[in-house]
């Protein structure tokens, strides 16, 4: 994969010995500079001195921070959030044990789902990892944040060989400083939306590896072309959202195989754009989780408007193919209860008859041949809680009907 000569953060406040070095931690990574920027002001998708979608999309009002505080800390709703034990693992077929390399996908294409939007996937002879998180806390700082509801099914040092990692934003659960430091040390080449290839490049990742694409446009990878298309979301790791990392949605194209990786994402009707110009797919990895229908109703989808989003995916005359949920069950990022999409990711499937495949994190499956249905996590989620019966209107004195006589017609 190539790349577009971007250039190293430079000017005012760069080096680690300034006020903002000192006070900015290297998670937030890097402002675009130079080239780079230049190419990002150059792009469609730039409006206005910021990267925009292609429709506006709804935001919280003045009052919804109040309101969501209220909402987050209401006791039955917040332990709903969290399950009551940890998620089950599952080794993935790739490394059934530490030391041990698994079996090549009988079919050519074989997904496993490291939590929640990470995901491997083996196409065609090649290995695509995307949006890897590995860390503890999705946040800038080690010590608050959301925190991981189960361990990662892996380390990282167990991957094995990586034909390319994509990223689909710069979002703190989609792209993860020490994960990302982590992955130099495999040589993989990075795939990444406009800008983004900044924090890269801050952390350590030589230049020569990572490509930025504009929405449509594609890189290669071995025999695999890696297309960024649109997506609805928006960007940004600082104290301030400068808007210039753009985000993305990815179609992966083999020789024999399709996948899709939705990253974060709106319904929107550019789902039946991309269907219709690189789909069917396989497979799809779709956002499902950490919805808001009051707080960001427009920028991460429903469990429904996800299974739609998959069809759309399958264009106009297409199968629609297997549908991996993601985005859920790894990190409490939202007002729903912690089981909530899987539930309503099912029903929708079950509803329209898309084949859905709901793996236990680590857990790999080929869409060729998909594992009986495993309802997992009901065995961890909290119950509903019961509503309390109303209370009975206590009758007035001298009201109360006059007891019938022993061996009264109609007893």
């Amino acid at each position: 994969m190539s790349d577009t000569s971007p250039t190293r953060r430079s000017g005012p406040g760069a080096g680690s010995g300034s006020l903002a070095g000192r006070v900015r931690p290297d998670s937030f990574g890097a402002d675009p500079t130079g080239e780079r920027l230049a190419r990002i002001r150059r792009s469609p998708q730039f409006r206005d001195g910021a990267f925009r979608n292609e429709a506006p999309v709804g935001a919280a009002t003045p009052t919804s921070p109040l309101r969501m505080a209220r909402d987050f800390l209401r006791r039955a709703d917040r332990l709903r959030r969290r399950p009551t034990a940890a998620p089950p693992l599952e080794r993935p077929a790739f490394a059934p044990a530490p030391g041990a390399a698994g079996p090549e996908p009988a079919s050519g294409l074989r997904l496993t789902w490291l939590g929640h939007a990470t995901v491997l996937a083996e196409i065609d002879g090649h290995r695509v990892l995307f949006d890897p998180v590995w860390g503890e806390r999705c946040s800038p700082v080690g010590f608050a944040g959301p925190r991981r509801l189960h361990p990662a099914p892996l380390p990282l040092t167990e991957l094995g060989r990586l034909d390319a990692v994509v990223i689909s934003h710069d979002h703190y659960d989609h792209l993860d400083m020490p994960t990302v430091k982590a992955l130099i040390a495999t040589g993989a080449p990075f795939a990444v939306p406009l800008g983004v290839g900044a924090h890269l490049e801050h952390w350590g990742v030589p230049a020569d590896r990572i490509t930025e694409l504009d929405w449509w446009e594609s890189t290669t990878a071995g025999e695999l072309t890696l297309t960024a298309t649109p997506g609805q979301h928006f960007c940004g790791r600082g104290m301030r959202n400068t808007g210039l990392t753009l985000w993305a949605s990815w179609a992966v194209t083999g020789p024999r195989h399709r996948v899709f990786h939705s990253g974060d994402t709106g319904y929107f009707p550019g789902f039946a754009r991309i269907g219709a110009e690189l789909g069917p797919f396989d497979a799809t990895m779709m956002q499902i989780g950490a919805y808001s229908s009051e707080y960001w109703p427009d920028i991460h989808m429903t469990p429904e408007e996800g299974v739609r989003a998959h069809r759309d995916l399958a264009g106009p005359d297409g199968e629609p193919g297997v549908l991996l949920p993601i985005h859920w069950g790894t990190f409490n990022l939202a007002l729903h209860p912690w089981d909530e999409p899987a539930e309503r990711t099912v029903a929708a499937c079950e509803r329209d008859g898309v084949r859905v495949v709901v793996p236990r994190p680590g857990a790999s499956f080929e869409p060729a041949t998909p594992p009986p249905s495993d309802t997992w996590w009901r065995t961890i989620a909290r119950p509903a809680p019961v509503p309390a019966p109303e209370p009975r209107a206590t009758p007035a004195p001298g009201t109360l009907p006059a007891p019938k006589p022993t061996g009264a017609v109609g007893d």
